[in-house]
């Protein structure tokens, strides 16, 4: 299925303002670049593009609200100054299985100040001499490269499916009693 009919079936009845997820995995490209996407999906906070044929993010429309952006097994070689221009308020960015080469590629995400979690894995810049360190050290907002922290720590993993059902009673305990938050966050 191309990825603007994908789209159309997603939006559900609902206008592009309404959106604030979309999952358009698996969706076929005809130029490799994102189609259908516009800047009327302004309230966009994830958005996952994986395995769809991506080799230019030059359509990329204006996202402000984004904040998770899936783009991992695509073929993804250069161009991510577009992110920081069209998206800078990302806070976490999958590329795995990109055709990521070289440091200098990932350098445009230096301008994403609130950048904390990026995940490269399975692309050749992973192999370079001390890149975990090169690239902490380019992206000093970095939290999480590749799931681990600068220290080898494994990033946490939960997402909004793990919350479920935490208004009810547990909330109130949270918030008030002084708990942690579950995944480990305090």
């Amino acid at each position: 299925m191309d990825m603007d009919k994908r789209i159309s079936l997603e939006l559900r009845n609902r206008t592009p303002s309404d959106v604030k997820e979309l999952v358009l995995d698996n969706c076929r490209l005809t130029e490799g670049k994102i189609e259908g996407l516009t800047d009327e999906f302004e309230e966009l906070e994830f958005l996952s593009t994986i395995n769809v044929g991506l080799t230019s993010l030059a359509n990329l429309p204006k996202l402000n609200k984004l904040k998770k952006f899936e783009i991992s097994d695509n073929g993804i070689s250069g161009g991510l100054e577009v992110l920081a221009e069209k998206c800078p308020n990302l806070t976490h960015l999958n590329l795995s299985g990109n055709k990521i080469k070289d440091l200098s590629t990932v350098a445009p995400l230096k301008k994403l100040e609130n950048l904390k979690n990026l995940d490269l894995f399975n692309c050749e810049v992973t192999q370079l001499n001390d890149y975990r360190e090169n690239m902490f050290e380019l992206l000093p907002q970095l939290t999480y490269l590749d799931g681990y922290d600068r220290d080898d720590k494994e990033a946490p993993h939960w997402n909004a499916e793990d919350y479920e059902g935490l208004y009810d009673d547990k909330m109130t305990r949270m918030v008030g009693g002084g708990g942690k938050r579950p995944g480990g966050c305090g």
